[in-house]
C-alpha cells in the first residue's frame, strides 16, 4: 500500500496541471479576446502617458 500513497500526490498534481493547461488554452482567443486586448491597451496607454508626463517637466 505504500506505493499507492507514493503515487497519489504526483497523479493528483498532474491532473490539476493538465486541467490548468486546458483552461488556459480554451481561454485564448474567442469572444473575450477583443475585450481583453482593449483592457491591456488602455492600461499600457495610461502607463505610457504617466511616464511621459513625469519625463518632461513643464517649463516655468
Amino acid at each position: 500500500m505504500d506505493y499507492v500513497s507514493a503515487l497519489v500526490p504526483p497523479f493528483v498534481m498532474a491532473v490539476f496541471f493538465i486541467a490548468l493547461v486546458v483552461t488556459i488554452v480554451k481561454s485564448q482567443g474567442g469572444a473575450n479576446k477583443a475585450k481583453e486586448d482593449a483592457v491591456v491597451d488602455a492600461v499600457l496607454s495610461r502607463a505610457e502617458g504617466a511616464r511621459q508626463s513625469q519625463a518632461s517637466p513643464t517649463p516655468q
